[in-house]
């Protein structure tokens, strides 16, 4: 028997009902597609493809009525984006009310009015694409304004028919109820209401990572991912660093890493949470709120020449303190918590609790005890970790949103201490180079010229003649000012952080007319380089050694110095590698970024970048 052929389909039809059939399940209109119950209802919103002379006439695309009846043509063929868009401008027309009883009017400006109402909502939400040839800007003014002026002056011939109606209106004239065969008339903007209402509350999913699509089904939601929806919808605080994380709930990934409840890190934008600890979703707040604060205020890179782990503990007290202030979720069984610390900051919790380390190693973070729950890099799973932006303007950035949006919406107060730390985010810490600069200008004061006639400078070509005083030392001996460098000139000291740092400082002396610097290169062995001048400094200083580090004894070198003047600063370029300095004069230290000394230093660290 012959094979029978397969019954061709129309692209034109299939693209209509792919449209039709996606806008059915979009939250936005699928209340208004099963009114009342969740069956087929007469009275939900239906659509047909026909073909019918009237509508080819008009050079209609679509047109509803307000029983929910929508009637497309044939005679157009558009694909499915155009459908969409199409169909989504006829069912909006419904939730927007404009075929209401008490507000629809038969005349050619009140139809144009609602189309350009419903054109600017479809471009905001971005339902399909636009099958007509409408105006990039569309105007602004409030419906009520522009229905009075168009009616007095007429409609712009840009913006005359511009739904889906061609010649005509897609609103078809409203009947009665009972003309329509309806027992009463359907609150399609109630209805509509109702799925605006559910679309919001899908984006929140999608940005949460609990959905891919609006339209797609919600994954499984755990309680951790609960908890971090809540910070989306009802937190606004933190809610800009939720949408900003990671979570990962792999269990072998935290048996292997030791994490006991959850652990961030700040560098990866991701904290993992331990999916065999079972807490209540109150509870997984706290956790999260907790990781999400100890990213954004940096507790990773202001742990300086601390101890880690203590440094962990004091911010753990500060921001657990915060949190039970806020009521922000329930704190899990084994939280660091003192009343006797309220108030204080993560450095000044440090340093009371400093005094007691035996004790305090057996404290436990979320991690566990003894372990910090700060990371400082990412923990490898199959996930891909990464940021395109610079990690402390990245979280300034979200949390001073979120303070922003919380302190508008007068959403309740925060805890002093929590709120200083924000408010000092607005104002980001100064480069290196130029805190080098601030303290060079301190302590290596450059002599004080004078203005004086007896040298007269350039005179000004608009006032030739009128005489301008010049500068000019003065007449005395005036002592010039130093500085002494120690130079770590080990192994382990990059070559281009040597050449960043001598030339930042030749630069820097040369702007205070410092005529030469004290130079002492170490390794295992001080080597004096006597005084050189500035511009020996920035170029071509030869480096000696590439031993061990040891740094003492170039500093007490120039401290014994006869002729290195005693009030002159001292400035130690090391890597961090090095023995335990005393300087016992004014000094500074200039390091690499990540670079940490063995020592609690007492002059200011510069740190290049």
């Amino acid at each position: 028997m012959p094979k029978k052929r397969k019954e061709q389909v129309d692209p034109n039809v299939a693209a209509f009902q792919a449209a039709w059939q996606a806008l059915c399940v979009h939250p936005m209109f699928a209340p208004m597609r099963y009114v009342n119950t969740g069956a087929w209802r007469r009275d939900g919103v239906q659509a047909a493809l026909v073909d019918h002379a009237e509508l080819r006439d008009a050079k209609t695309i679509a047109r509803v009525d307000q029983s929910g009846r929508l009637t497309a043509s044939r005679a157009h063929r558009l694909d499915e984006s155009g459908w969409t868009w199409a169909l989504a401008h006829c069912l909006l027309h419904l939730g927007f009310g404009h075929l209401a009883l008490d507000r629809y009017a038969d005349d050619q400006a009140y139809a144009d009015v609602a189309c350009l109402a419903v054109t600017r909502f479809q471009r905001a939400v971005k339902l399909g694409v636009e099958p007509l040839p409408l105006p990039a800007e569309l105007p602004t003014a409030e419906e009520s304004v522009l229905l009075r002026q168009w009616r007095e002056a007429g409609v712009p011939p840009p913006l005359a028919h511009c739904g889906p109606g061609g010649h005509g209106s897609d609103l078809v004239p409203v009947l009665p109820p009972e003309k329509l065969g309806l027992r009463s008339s359907v609150d399609w903007p109630a209805h509509f209401a109702i799925g605006l209402a559910a679309a919001a509350t899908a984006a929140v999913e999608v940005a949460g990572g609990l959905r891919t699509t609006l339209t797609g089904e919600a994954s499984r939601h755990e309680a951790w991912d609960l908890a971090r929806s809540w910070f989306l919808s009802s937190f606004p605080l933190l809610g800009a660093l939720a949408s900003r994380f990671t979570l990962v709930a792999d269990a072998d990934l935290a048996r292997r890493w030791d994490i006991a409840i959850a652990a961030v890190s700040p560098a990866a934008g991701e904290i993992y949470v331990n999916p065999l600890r079972k807490l209540s979703g109150p509870e997984w707040r706290f956790v999260l709120a907790h990781e999400m604060l100890h990213a954004a205020l940096r507790h990773g890179d202001r742990v300086g020449a601390r101890d880690p782990y203590l440094w962990n503990v004091a911010a753990d007290y500060v921001i657990n303190g915060w949190l039970l202030e806020m009521g922000v979720g329930e704190p899990p069984d084994g939280l660091l918590h003192d009343p006797e610390l309220a108030g204080f900051s993560a450095e000044a919790v440090y340093d009371r609790i400093a005094t007691d380390l035996r004790r305090l190693r057996k404290l436990a973070t979320l991690r566990g005890t003894g372990l910090g729950d700060v990371l400082g890099a990412p923990l490898p799973w199959p996930g891909s970790p990464g940021r395109g932006v610079d990690l402390d303007d990245f979280y300034r950035r979200a949390l001073l949103d979120g303070y922003a949006y919380h302190q508008r919406a007068g959403r309740g107060l925060l805890p002093a201490g929590l709120e200083e730390e924000i408010r000092v985010l607005e104002h980001p810490p100064l480069p290196w180079d130029a805190r080098l600069a601030r303290w060079f200008e301190e302590y290596v004061p450059s002599p004080q010229r004078t203005r004086s006639y007896a040298r007269p400078s350039r005179r000004q070509a608009s006032t030739p003649g009128i005489p301008r005083p010049g500068w000019r030392w003065p007449d005395e001996a005036v002592v010039r000012t130093t500085f002494g460098v120690v130079l770590d000139t080990s192994g382990s000291m990059d070559r281009e952080l040597l050449g960043k740092a001598l030339g930042a400082i030749a630069s820097y002396a040369m702007a205070r007319d410092v005529p030469a610097a004290r130079v002492v290169f170490c390794d295992a062995y001080p080597y004096d380089a006597g005084y050189l001048p500035m511009e020996q400094v920035a170029g071509r200083v030869r480096v000696r050694g590439r031993g061990g580090t040891v740094l003492q004894p170039g500093v007490d070198l120039l401290e014994r110095a006869a002729d290195f003047p005693p009030t002159a600063p001292i400035l130690v370029i090391t890597d961090g590698w090095c023995d335990v300095i005393r300087v016992r004069r004014e000094h500074a230290f200039l390091v690499p970024e990540a670079a940490r000394l063995p020592f609690t230093p007492r002059g200011p660290v510069f740190r290049l970048r």
